[in-house]
């Protein structure tokens, strides 16, 4: 976004992690970062944060405290799975003109901007999306139990069912298996630690296997391959042409670069800005359907 609007917006990317808030109006822009947001796991905890964390931004941006439920605002929260939850937040939150959404949308339209194209996130989780003439996709997004496909968590899992393969002499071992069945004390230990892990924890497994496979490790490959599968799958699913740039976000997506079909890895492309900045595109066009109805 190049240029202020003419009133204040306000554009939020709820986290599971952490919460970013910010505000852009005439005098320029305003940002402050609180903790989780997820609504899906602590919505009354989410709800503190985004209470809290509008108060402070408004605060911080000097402004009056009885203006700020006349503020445009657009949330982007992790968690989110339907319009009745966007609802009952909205109406939760001390703002008149709001829309909340889950988080996919704020992350496309931040990292393509304007222009056409597929974003491909992959960070604990997953999802794949594409906009093509005036039209908005998104695939994915469904949590770790039921989906987030070449995501860290996806890939960490994946990693501790073939070193547990390779006791059953179903999968050929290597360095990597070998380090991971040593680190977790043997098959019974790996069974353990599964019971018990969390999506982020199978997610810390994600750059041993990046590493692995960099350096050759035969297992570390074939799980980088099979991620790469599904993002060329679901971006032939999305309607993907080339010539349409991909816009890679999160810690993993550009780590698998090198193992995408070459026709797909020439148009990887920087995104253009991050999800709070999508976040604040989409309060500013919210606002201005405002000044239009």
């Amino acid at each position: 976004m190049t240029h202020p609007p003419r009133q204040s917006v306000i554009g939020v990317d709820g986290g599971g992690t952490r919460c970013r808030f910010a505000l852009l109006g005439p005098s320029g822009r305003v940002e402050i970062e609180r903790g989780s947001a997820n609504v899906a796991s602590d919505r009354a905890g989410a709800l503190a944060t985004l209470t809290e964390g509008l108060a402070a931004l408004w605060d911080k941006a000097g402004l009056a405290p009885d203006r700020l439920q006349d503020c445009p605002t657009f949330l982007g929260l992790a968690g989110l799975v339907d319009t009745d939850d966007a609802r009952d937040i909205a109406s939760a939150l001390p703002l008149d003109q709001v829309r909340v959404e889950d988080d996919r949308r704020t992350a496309l339209v931040g990292a393509l901007g304007a222009t056409d194209g597929c974003v491909v996130g992959l960070g604990t989780g997953s999802f794949f999306g594409r906009r093509a003439n005036g039209r908005t996709r998104l695939i994915g997004g469904w949590g770790f139990e039921l989906a987030d496909e070449a995501s860290g968590a996806w890939l960490g899992r994946a990693l501790l069912r073939r070193t547990l393969s390779t006791q059953d002499h179903l999968a050929k071992r290597s360095p990597l298996t070998d380090a991971i069945l040593s680190d977790l004390g043997g098959a019974r230990g790996i069974v353990a630690f599964a019971k018990a892990a969390t999506p982020a924890d199978f997610a810390a497994f994600a750059p041993r296997i990046v590493a692995a496979a960099a350096a050759g490790d035969a297992q570390g490959t074939a799980l980088m391959q099979s991620g790469a599968a599904v993002i060329s799958e679901h971006l032939d699913h999305l309607g993907w042409r080339a010539g349409e740039p991909i816009c890679p976000i999160g810690g993993l997506a550009p780590h698998y670069a090198p193992f995408l079909p070459r026709e797909i890895a020439d148009y990887l492309t920087a995104p253009k800005g991050s999800a709070l900045d999508g976040a604040l595109m989409l309060a500013a066009d919210f606002a201005r359907m405002g000044e239009l109805a």
